[in-house]
């Protein structure tokens, strides 16, 4: 059976375009993620970890959600750094995973020099601890969970604040790809590049349009407008870049761990009506996969 014929043609669709599992800093399986989705009313969920793209599935339908196949790139622009989803992407495509088994290697690179760091303060066995995780995409976040369960730090906050961040004690400064790069390796893969929640990026409004600008540029196809937390007015100043630069809008809970209060899957603002006409399910690459959106929404469930 085809990805287009697994939802019924005039099925209510409600999708969320963003989250994460174990296998980078989420914390659930994707059995879980699948039933979370299903719980919540939605119908296709993609799947986008860090620097890693699932080969066990492309889209399929598990628990009777459809599993889009994702990725969330890390990259740098202008020693910022920035995420790009990539949406629909062909997980044997070389120039894809060559990019990805990269940006792995230098992730672990990072962490072993945390764990020397560690080590000197005293507080030995990060390495062992991150193999012992089902991640593949190792980050900050585990050095965090580290931390608290070996006593050093009280709260994953704080760890970020004394150890992790720019100014902490063990903090090693990461080595990511270009924004170019990752959109280059996505569209490679036939997958649809998009700007993840741009308006959390520490930068102020004549920053964001120049990214967006940039990206735009370099082939990015749309931006994350509706993800959880966002105000009202960054939503509509990303749907006005969006609409001044021909790029799409996407949507997602940017889910991690259903410990988290701020977040579900599923759970995040609207794509108004008004701007329903630019969303990533209308581009051509969603449509050669699942046919025409029809009752399409992406809001909160």
């Amino acid at each position: 059976m085809s990805a287009r014929d697994k939802t019924p043609k005039h099925a209510a669709v409600k999708v969320d375009l963003h989250c994460h599992s174990h296998c980078s800093d989420g914390k659930h399986s994707i059995d879980f993620l699948a039933q979370q989705a299903s719980d919540n009313g939605v119908t296709h969920l993609a799947i986008t970890d860090h620097d890693y793209v699932h080969t066990a599935f492309a889209t399929s339908t598990t628990q009777g959600v459809t599993l889009i196949n994702g990725v969330e790139i890390s990259c740098d622009w202008h020693n910022l750094e920035l995420h790009v989803v990539g949406l629909l992407v062909d997980p044997a495509c070389d120039a894809l995973q060559n990019l990805l088994v990269s940006q792995q290697s230098k992730r672990r690179e990072r962490m072993t020099a945390m764990d020397g760091l560690l080590t000197e303060r005293g507080i030995p066995g990060l390495m062992q601890s991150l193999g012992e995780l089902p991640a593949v995409s190792l980050s900050r976040s585990h050095v965090a969970d580290f931390l608290v369960t070996t006593g050093a730090s009280k709260t994953r906050q704080k760890a970020f604040k004394q150890f992790l961040g720019k100014k902490g004690k063990v903090a090693v400064a990461p080595d990511w790809c270009s924004m170019h790069s990752a959109i280059e390796a996505i569209h490679a893969a036939g997958g649809i590049a998009i700007l993840a929640h741009p308006g959390r990026y520490p930068v102020n409004r004549r920053r964001l349009t120049l990214l967006v600008e940039e990206f735009k540029t370099s082939g990015g196809d749309a931006l994350e407008c509706a993800y959880p937390n966002i105000a009202v007015d960054m939503q509509q100043a990303l749907v006005t870049l969006a609409r001044d630069h021909q790029l799409y809008l996407s949507a997602g809970s940017d889910f991690h761990d259903a410990g988290a209060k701020w977040t579900d899957i599923g759970k995040f603002p609207s794509i108004s009506v008004n701007d329903e006409a630019l969303a990533v399910w209308h581009h051509p690459r969603w449509i050669s996969e699942f046919g025409h959106a029809v009752g399409m929404s992406a809001q909160a469930v």
